[in-house]
């Protein structure tokens, strides 16, 4: 049984430690010092900044459940601009990550749905999100959600620059 629910305060481990294993499994591979891995894993996962981002009003975290196990989540910052999205009055899907082992449910496409319902009740009229250029599987998976490809950006991890696509998507 597959369950959505808006993160809370009492789910800030499970947070942390979902992000910290999603962010390793699908981000990991691709960068070659691991020092720099678990360093990001610290500035972006502990269950501090977990905290932090769970008291700010314009982000909302959903975690998905299969069998009541928490199997990935998704992190919506609303009123989030960038450059290469014509809209104003958008949301950002910071995050959509899966556990592996559940990526064959998929369950993300659950996940996907209802996160552009969530951003619609909140009168959104465009999503934007960034993916890393090596990851084909994610690629393939927003495009055939149809977002569509507005540009690209760096995103840094230790000072090292990941040329990422910019996809946004009409709500």
């Amino acid at each position: 049984m597959i369950k959505i629910k808006i993160a809370t305060k009492v789910d800030v481990e499970v947070l942390a430690m979902l992000g910290r294993l999603t962010w390793s499994e699908s981000h990991g591979p691709y960068i070659e010092d691991k020092n720099e891995v678990l360093q990001y894993l610290e500035e972006n996962f502990s269950v501090s900044k977990t905290k932090e981002n769970l008291n700010n009003p314009n982000i909302q975290f959903y975690i998905i459940y299969a069998n009541d196990l928490p199997a990935g989540y998704a992190k919506i910052i609303q009123n989030a601009s960038n450059k290469n999205v014509a809209s104003q009055n958008s949301c950002q899907l910071e995050r959509i990550f899966i556990l592996n082992e559940f990526i064959p449910l998929k369950i993300g496409q659950q996940l996907l749905t209802f996160i552009e319902t969530q951003a619609k009740k909140f009168q959104f009229d465009a999503m934007w999100l960034t993916v890393y250029i090596k990851n084909k599987r994610a690629i393939r998976f927003y495009e055939r959600n149809e977002f569509i490809n507005v540009g690209e950006l760096n995103f840094v991890v230790s000072g090292k620059g990941y040329k990422n696509v910019v996809f946004s998507k009409k709500l």
